[in-house]
Order: C-alpha cells, then structure tokens, then sequence
C-alpha cells in the first residue's frame, strides 16, 4: 500500500504567516501537523512509501524538512507549479503523482493540513474491510460550517450520497479530505479528468465515483481540525493544550502572565506582558502588551499593544503604535 500527503497549498487565508513557510510545518506543541501524520504513516507497516506531494515553491523547504526528520517513508513529489493561479487542483495533482510515481498499489490520501484525532491504522483497518473506496467523515455540528465541505449521507456506513460544499446543507456530516481508493480505482482519476469534470475538490471526484460504486465512511468523534485559517490554528492547538501552555525552555519570560492554550517558542523574549490563547514564534520579542486570541510570527518586535485577533507576520516591528517591516 502507498499514501499521498497532500501539501501544494499556498495558504494564502493564513498569510503572512504561511507566505514563507509551508502551513503544513506549523507547530503543534512539540510536532507539527504534518508530521503528526508522518508518524501515523510511519508506524503501519502495511504503508511502504508516502508521496509528499508539494509544489515547485515549497520543494526545497520539504526536502530539508524531511532529511532532517526521523521518518524514513516519505518522498518527494513535486507539482510543476509556483503560484496560486498555476494549480492543477487536487484531483488533477493526484492523477499527475500516479502517473508520474507510477502508483499501482491501493492508496491512502491525506491532506497534509488535516490535523486528526484517530489512528490512521484504524482508517486502514476499516478500508481494508470493505475493500472498497473509503472516506473519513466528522460531524462538524454546525450547517454553516458544512456548507465548506464535502456532505456525506449514509446508509449504515456506506456512502448514499455526496454533495460537495452544497448551499443548503441537509446535516452536518462532512468529508474530512482523507481518503483510501483501490488500485483498480487510479485509473478512473484520469478517466473523471477526461471526462472535464472538476479538478479541484477530491470531493467532486468521490461523488462521481459514488454514483458507479460503493464507498464507504469512516467515522469518528473525537477531533478534527482543518488548518486553513488563523481562527483554525489557535483552535487546533487550543484542542492540542487542553488549557495548558507549553513554554520552550529557551524563551525568556520576565513579569509575564500566562493563561490558557499558551506556546511560546524557541528563543522569545518577553516581559510585563499578559498572554492568553495565543502563538508566539521563535526569537520574538514582545514588552508591555496584552496578547490574546493572537499569533506572533518568528522575529517580530512588538511594544506597547493591545493585541485581540492579531495576525503579525515575520520581522515585523510595531512600537507605539508605528509599524515597519
């Protein structure tokens, strides 16, 4: 069995913070969300290869990433694209990546910003039963939130229908971006691609494929966050905390009170300041603010704020209220 981690994403509704760096090597406590999947993949011994499928952009900070990481799966796959507007979309990517790793073996897809709260061996274990294309499938609890997603239906745990990010949702179940197809399923990416159905969405192609087969769902309750904004993130590490704070031991805290879901890290600096439910990067510095709900990116200098809902990219310096970069 091969898996594909999806991480072509320019994360532009995460920018500045993602301009720079691949969202997927933001940090979760200790890790990171891409490699809390690497690990998963890592340890099931039925996964021989993991496709890393990045974009020309991002190639080489994948390729450091991963030599110096502990894992021995994972491989680059580049997309022959730099910008936004030269994306294959994601089916369009993946078809590319089968053909190109010439992939003929069932496949697990996971999207590499896909922070998930199950063991992805229990995923396997449950395509392998069905032997079957096989989707992950949350309940997000809210209908204005599905209308973001692909909505499944079932019928036990098959799949009766598939609508992708509909206007008037009927539940709130959704399609979670992590998907298992069998070999005999590849070639029918490029046949939906012939066809000049949608290239964007793997949900498009899981509802073409639902309409000629059976597919089934996996589904869990636990947690899932798909890491795509600022709100998103401060959430998925929130979730991470569980209201504790996680201090790096080379950050340098002086008269500083720190509340909930907190991570400070590597070589930040602060002093008489109050953190809440925020993300402070390495080597920041930030005196006499009031931080909370807030992310401070790597080498920011920040005095004298009042900082709610703030997003401030790198090597930014704002002191009374005068901002350069």
């Amino acid at each position: 069995m091969k898996a594909v981690v999806l991480a072509g994403g320019y994360a532009t509704r995460l920018w500045p913070i993602t301009k720079h760096r691949p969202k997927m090597f933001l940090p979760i406590g200790k890790t990171t969300v891409i490699d809390r999947i690497f690990a998963d993949l890592e340890a099931d011994d039925r996964i021989d290869t993991v496709y890393v499928s990045t974009n020309e952009r991002f190639a080489e900070d994948f390729e450091t990433h991963l030599a110096e990481s502990r894992f021995e799966k994972p491989q680059l796959s580049v997309e022959d694209t730099s910008e936004e507007d030269e994306k294959f979309g994601v089916v369009g990517a993946l078809a590319q990546l089968v053909e190109r790793e010439g992939v003929d073996d069932d496949l697990v897809v996971i999207a590499g910003d896909n922070l998930i709260s199950f063991d992805v061996a229990d995923f396997v274990d449950f395509f392998e039963a069905k032997d079957a294309p096989t989707l992950a499938a949350y309940d997000v609890g809210s209908r204005e939130l599905a209308k973001s997603y692909g909505l499944v239906e079932l019928d036990g745990d098959r799949v009766v229908d598939f609508q992708e990010k509909p206007a008037d949702p009927k539940s709130t179940l959704v399609s979670i971006a992590c998907y298992a197809f069998t070999r005999e399923n590849l070639p029918l990416l490029e046949t939906y691609l012939e066809d000049g159905n949608n290239p964007d969405e793997p949900g498009w192609f899981v509802q073409w494929l639902q309409a000629r087969e059976s597919v089934y769902a996996y589904t869990f309750e636990e947690a899932w966050f798909d890491i795509g904004t600022p709100e998103s993130y401060l959430d998925a590490v929130a979730w991470y905390l569980d209201g504790e704070s996680y201090i790096a031991e080379s950050a340098a805290l002086d008269d500083v009170t720190v509340g909930e879901n907190v991570h400070v890290m590597d070589g930040a600096e602060l002093a008489n300041a109050s953190l809440n439910n925020a993300i402070i990067f390495s080597d920041a510095t930030v005196r006499d603010c009031d931080v909370r709900d807030s992310i401070i990116d790597e080498e920011t200098h920040i005095e004298n704020m009042d900082l709610a809902g703030a997003l401030i990219g790198a090597h930014t310096q704002i002191t009374n209220g005068r901002d350069e970069q």
